[in-house]
Formats: structure tokens, C-alpha cells, sequence
């Protein structure tokens, strides 16, 4: 047996982990010597004890690495140890690396500067607004991100980075044959197709209570800092930011509205030191180390440049109408760009999203004040 194969096999075996599987290695020299280690021998290391020697033995004559590799190769999906290349760097200095990582798609050297985005199932419009305005900014900057492809939050993080063109790793709650939510399939593929999802456990596994709050120490330790957009206090986000601390990684927030469920996890971790996070340069400004004064300068005007070329030709109605005048009620923007109630409310909606105007009470907008810096001429905006 290989060290791989025993990782893999050890990764199956119930009842122990991460750390009870480190110590039996650097007790007893590789992890095939505690495959082979009778009871005894296991249940004299530190932390281990008669119990969970006699699963050990219990269970490891009954497991065959070959057969789970076969069974992953025919989803599109490989097997990845500590042992072998493609294993990520990062991961190897938390306290409870993975056994084993189930990968589909591609584990790339570039995904070692990734920023993972992380917040609610249940986000409201603004806070789905915030994580896919930071995510893809964040992405075009040249962050792979990072989330957990839950609903809400999750799910818009990992479709921003797609629609800029970046790439984006799901770290799953449950086997990778175990997909959840299942309405997230179709975006499963796609980010199978720019980065990877990512999974631990074996397959078969359903995704449970005790399996999500598990994950997020993955999601955490592979990025270099984590963003909470929108949590309760005692959420799976939350649970994240904790263990991005541990692992001594950035923790950033986003503000909410007071009254806002949403808010209260982010304004804690504000509170306690957490950087908050308005637009790109925030996030940039605590990487310092990656991304110099000049460099991040340039990465704010290459964003400004990019959101200007991606106004289609009725957003850019909307933003003209809009450009001679402080605030204009609803109602008089429909009859000033001659589109319907029903498409001026999607595109204001866009554009908010893209921190071109804003909402002000009253059913009024407004332009935001960097916007009147742009030169709104014909060749800078989309064709159709």
C-alpha cells in the first residue's frame, strides 16, 4: 500500500480525523504503518485510546482505495492527498488539513491568492447586491474566490466570478455525488469548468448539520482572507470568519442596515477588529503585501475603465437621462428613457449593482457622484 492510498483510506474510516490521523503518523512514521500497527500500538499514542484503535482496526480491512478512486474517476472527479502535487500549499498549515480532497474540475497555482466570499442563505437584495458587486470586482483583480455554494450569498459570489471571467472553488457540504441544493447543479458544472469543487468526504456522504460547519475551515484555508457579506450571529459564515482567525487569515465585512437581521454578524466582527469593506480598494489595501500602492491604483482604474465599457446601450439611456439632473423621481425617468416601469425598475436594479446610481426615498434616483466623472462617449459603452 502507498501512502496515498493509505491517506485514502484512512479518510473513510469513521470516528477519527484530521489531527487523531496526524498524530498516529508522526507516531508510528507514515501513514501505511498505521494501516498495518496493530490495536495496541494505535491506542498507545497520545490522544487515541482503546476505542478508537479497535475502530481503526474494524474498519481499514474492509476499505479498498482503488475502488473509491475508480468510483470518483467515473464522475469527472480525482482523488488528491497531502502526498501528492496538486495538493494545496495553503491547506497544509491549518491544524486539521484534509485527508483527502474529491476534485472536479482544476486546482491551479493561481488559486493561492483567492479571497473566499461567504454570507446567508437567505440574503436580501442588498446584501446579494454587495457579495456580486465585491466578488466580481475581487475576481477581475485577480482573486480566485472562494465559497460554499449554499444558497443566497454563496451562490452569487460563485456567479459573479463567472460573469467576470475568473475562476471560483466551491468547497461542498456533503460527497461530491451528494450535490446540495440540487437546484445548484447547473452552476456546479459551470464552476467545474473555472476552477473546481472541492469535497472531503467520501462518496455517499449526505450533506448534514454536523457536515457544513465541518467544510468551512477548507473554505477559509484556502483563501487569504474571508469577506462576510450579510450573517446572523450564530451562522455557518460566522463559524467561517472563526476559523479564518485561527488559521491567522484577513477577515473583512461588509456593513448592513441596523434593523437588519443580516447585520448584526458583520457589525460584530467590525466591532472586533474586522476590516470594513466598501468597494475593491478596501480589500485591496489588506493585502497590502500582494497588491502595492501603484498596483492597486491601477486595479481601481482598470475596474472603472471595465464598468464603463459594460453599459449596454438602455442602461446608458438611463444613466443620460439621469446626468444633468441631482435626482429624478421614477415616474419621470420612465418618460425621459421611454422604457417601461417593469425595465427601468430591472435596469436601475443592474446599475445600483454596479454602483452607477443609487436610491434615494421617494421613489427617486440618482447617479453616484464618481460616476459624473466618466466620459459617457459612444465608443466607450457595449455594442448590443
Amino acid at each position: 500500500m502507498t501512502a496515498r492510498e493509505a491517506y485514502i483510506t484512512l479518510n473513510r474510516i469513521g470516528g477519527i480525523g484530521p489531527v487523531r490521523v496526524r498524530a498516529l503518523v508522526e507516531a508510528l512514521g507514515s501513514p501505511e504503518a498505521v494501516l498495518a500497527a496493530p490495536a495496541s500500538a494505535l491506542s498507545a499514542v497520545r490522544g487515541i485510546g482503546p476505542k478508537a484503535a479497535e475502530n481503526i482496526v474494524a474498519q481499514r480491512d474492509g476499505l479498498d482505495a482503488g475502488a473509491e478512486e475508480a468510483a470518483a474517476a467515473k464522475l469527472g472527479a480525482r482523488l488528491v492527498t497531502p502526498v501528492d502535487g496538486e495538493y494545496p500549499a495553503v491547506l497544509k498549515s491549518i491544524y486539521d488539513p484534509p485527508l483527502c480532497l474529491y476534485v472536479r474540475g482544476t486546482l491551479e497555482k493561481r488559486d493561492g491568492q483567492a479571497l473566499a466570499v461567504v454570507g446567508t442563505r437567505r440574503a436580501s437584495h442588498y446584501g446579494a447586491a454587495q457579495a456580486e458587486r465585491l466578488a466580481y470586482s475581487a475576481s477581475k483583480a485577480g482573486f480566485t474566490i472562494v465559497s460554499g455554494l449554499a444558497r443566497g450569498i454563496d451562490t452569487v459570489a460563485h456567479q459573479a466570478a463567472l460573469k467576470a471571467g475568473g475562476r471560483t472553488l466551491a468547497v461542498l457540504g456533503g460527497a461530491i455525488d451528494k450535490l446540495y441544493p440540487p437546484e445548484n447543479r447547473g452552476l456546479a458544472e459551470q464552476i467545474a469548468g473555472n476552477g473546481a469543487l472541492i469535497s472531503e468526504f467520501p462518496l455517499g456522504r449526505e450533506p448534514d448539520r454536523t457536515t457544513f460547519p465541518y467544510r468551512n475551515r477548507i473554505v477559509s484555508g484556502l483563501s487569504k482572507g474571508v469577506l462576510v457579506v450579510e450573517a446572523g450571529l450564530d451562522s455557518g459564515a460566522m463559524n467561517t470568519a472563526e476559523q479564518a482567525l485561527e488559521q491567522g487569515r484577513s477577515v473583512m465585512a461588509v456593513p448592513g442596515r441596523v434593523d437588519m437581521e443580516g447585520a448584526k454578524g458583520p457589525h460584530r466582527l467590525i466591532q472586533n477588529g474586522a476590516r470594513l469593506v466598501e468597494d475593491l480598494p478596501d480589500i485591496l489595501k489588506e493585502f497590502e503585501f500582494l497588491f502595492p500602492p501603484g498596483e492597486q491604483a491601477r486595479l481601481v482604474r482598470q475596474q472603472d475603465v471595465r464598468q464603463r465599457l459594460t453599459l449596454a446601450p438602455a442602461e446608458e439611456s438611463v444613466v443620460r437621462a439621469l446626468w444633468t439632473e441631482p435626482e429624478l423621481d421614477f415616474d419621470v425617468l420612465v418618460r425621459k428613457t421611454g422604457l417601461s416601469p417593469a425595465q427601468l425598475m430591472t435596469l436601475s436594479m443592474q446599475l445600483e449593482m454596479k454602483r452607477v446610481l443609487r436610491r434615494i426615498p421617494g421613489r427617486r434616483l440618482a447617479l453616484m457622484d464618481e460616476i459624473r466623472q466618466w466620459d459617457l462617449s459612444p465608443a466607450e459603452t457595449a455594442t448590443p
